[in-house]
């Protein structure tokens, strides 16, 4: 008998079609979820509304003539490439509060900024944020109040969500620069971040790794990215700036670490040793997932029925029981 899955990392690169995925599996009537792909009541995580709060940290002190943190100037790249474990660390705490209650804090953005302080420390990361002069950080904490106010609205409403049962699926991307060698080094790539989850992570967890090549991600990413505050804060529509993209996800090693790891399995660092998580990849090459982006009242039914069929698959070879196809 198949299990139901209980935590999924949703893994890709930008503009592959995870996004898009995780909708699909939030329009799903429960008893269809559960039957078809193995699912509980889903609980989504992400690290991409901190990413998104670090580029708004970065703006607001370029704005205010301070010199940058986080990064160098507009559309660039990290400073510091072991940020990629800021994010984790991030997760791995949103994971820890899974069913619990959110507290509601005396500033949303003093929260904020304690957190990313928190997360760097434990990547080994000096943290900027609570170094800052006391104007420069209440002038910061003013001007992105309400969007840290949001952001801890969106957890307070998604962490006590979490049951026996449930399932949590967390997203994110990783890769490395255009060119580089095979397997790719820490901080880059999926063979760090995986390892820097938390243990219970790595116990529980099933990958879902959705098929594109970096050039594909490149034309997608343009292709989806709106304009302005709309797109940059939004799950479906933001766009990574190119420089970003060559020079974060310009390759992609999560098939040779499915080539290296074992039929239907990877193996990454961490659980005391090196640990093994079971792994089906939906090769999404030919697109079957940008039509998730359009109102559900215009989805054709071939067009669902067959990223369907090819879920049902996949969910399958990650309900398996250990050892059973």
């Amino acid at each position: 008998m198949r299990r139901t899955i209980d935590t999924l990392l949703l893994l890709a690169l930008p503009a592959s079609g995870k996004s898009e995925l995780r909708r699909y599996l939030g329009s799903l009537p429960p008893d269809v979820a559960t039957r078809d792909l193995h699912l509980g009541p889903v609980v989504q995580l992400d690290d991409y509304p901190y990413v998104h709060m670090l580029r708004r940290i970065a703006e607001e002190l370029a704005r205010m003539g301070e010199p940058p943190i986080f990064f160098p100037g507009p559309a660039k790249t990290f400073a510091n490439p072991w940020e990629w474990g800021t994010f984790i660390n991030l997760l791995n705490e949103d994971y820890a509060a899974l069913g619990k209650p959110l507290p509601r804090p005396e500033s949303a953005a003093v929260w904020l900024f304690d957190r990313i302080d928190r997360a760097r420390e434990q990547t080994g990361v000096e943290p900027p944020l609570r170094a800052l002069q006391r104007d420069v950080r209440s002038g910061l904490v003013g001007a992105l109040e309400d969007e840290a106010s949001s952001l801890w609205a969106d957890l307070a409403w998604v962490l006590p969500s979490w049951r026996e049962g449930s399932t949590v699926v967390i997203e994110f991307a990783r890769g490395g620069p255009t060119g580089s060698p095979l397997p790719l080094q820490p901080p880059y790539g999926y063979s760090y971040s995986l390892a820097e989850l938390a243990s219970e992570i790595k116990a529980r967890a099933s990958i879902l790794y959705i098929w594109v090549t970096p050039e594909q991600s490149r034309r997608k990413n343009a292709e989806r990215a709106r304009p302005g505050r709309e797109g940059d804060a939004s799950i479906l529509f933001h766009g990574v700036p190119e420089e970003v993209m060559e020079a974060e996800y310009g390759v992609d090693d999560f098939i040779w670490l499915v080539e290296h790891g074992g039929e239907g399995v990877i193996t990454v660092g961490g659980c005391d040793g090196l640990c093994t998580m079971p792994v089906a990849v939906f090769d999404n090459r030919a697109d079957r997932t940008s039509f998730l982006r359009d109102d559900p009242d215009v989805w054709s039914a071939e067009d669902v029925d067959s990223l369907h069929e090819a879920l049902i698959d996949a969910f399958a070879r990650l309900a398996a029981p250990s050892g059973v196809e």
